[in-house]
């Protein structure tokens, strides 16, 4: 699959934010699948118990519900926040390796996966509010923020709220225009302009010839390419703006606890550029992967992913 030069841009202006952005989890991905729920919880004689992967629900602080799922116990918390377009299916791959060792919640952001739509200022705070909800209604004193694409800003707004309980920030495929000019109001409005005309057919082309690389399996490109284009275009165009016009810097400025990178070596990441926003920042690069490298090389993804929050629970303790 060639690389469009026009294409290539866009997905490095976008998606380096983003970055807007399976095999085993294909088939978890679909908008009309809902993750995998557990039977009603049994009752006992003091409360019932609330089993494992059960759908849960939070106000955000604007009034939307946020629909979460917990697994596992442990400390940290580790909270995994999907990106632009995308739910909480996409961390399917990531579950059981996780759960073993921590506490492990999903979370759909307000307009994906089940929460609710009713919403319409869609920035990056406002998800940032939906993962501080979550992390509120959690036992856990220590939470790490894993976020993929879109989910890695969101996760610094989230820290900006919850404070001191997040020990550290996990992006994955993310982050990589830190530090860059902003773009203007003229390249965004070009940006989003194909994607107003044409929603669905628009994102199908941008995903699949984009966040892949060309010896990915064709399967995998399309069954992505389709899931996040059936995402409700009012959330996912205003979203997309939203990301674009956002201002990192007083974002970072405000953080104070490590934030790794574990990004694709499809695009660059200049760790040397981002230091001088995020001086304690670190990127790990897996080697021939997309966008999605969590759901394409999980059993490279799931070990590092372990190291990093290990290494974040024992600076902390």
């Amino acid at each position: 699959m060639a690389r469009n030069p026009t294409r290539s841009r866009l997905a490095l202006g976008l998606g380096s934010i983003l970055v807007i952005p399976l095999v085993a989890a294909l088939q978890s991905c679909s908008k009309n699948e809902s993750p995998a729920a557990a039977a009603a919880p049994a009752a006992s004689s003091a409360a019932a118990a609330v089993i494992e992967g059960t759908p849960l629900i939070v106000t955000s602080a604007d009034g939307v519900h946020i629909e979460y799922q917990v697994y596992g116990h442990g400390d940290p918390a580790v909270v995994l926040i999907h990106g632009w377009s995308c739910d909480a299916n996409y961390w399917r791959s990531q579950l059981d390796a996780l759960k073993a060792k921590y506490t492990t919640v999903t979370v759909n952001l307000a307009g994906h996966g089940a929460s609710a739509k009713n919403r319409t200022d869609w920035s990056m705070a406002n998800y940032g509010e939906d993962v501080a909800a979550v992390v509120r209604a959690l036992k856990q004193p220590a939470v790490v923020l894993v976020g993929h694409s879109m989910g890695a800003p969101v996760a610094l707004e989230a820290a900006r709220r919850i404070g001191d309980r997040v020990i550290g920030i996990v992006a994955v495929d993310s982050l990589k225009s830190l530090g860059q000019p902003p773009i203007s109001a003229a390249e965004i409005e070009m940006r989003l302009k194909p994607f107003r005309a044409d929603f669905i057919g628009r994102t199908r082309e941008f995903v699949s010839s984009s966040f892949f690389t060309p010896d990915a399996d064709p399967l995998f490109v399309r069954k992505v390419a389709e899931d996040m284009s059936l995402a409700p275009p009012e959330v996912a165009i205003a979203s997309m703006e939203s990301l674009l016009k956002m201002d990192l810097a007083p974002v970072v400025a405000d953080l104070h606890v490590p934030v790794v990178a574990i990004n694709s070596d499809a695009t660059p990441t200049d760790e040397a550029r981002i230091r001088k926003s995020l001086p304690a920042f670190r990127a790990v690069v897996m080697e021939n992967t997309g966008h999605f490298l969590m759901m394409e090389k999980p059993q490279q993804f799931n070990p590092i992913l372990l190291r990093e929050i290990a290494a974040m629970r024992s600076t902390r303790e």
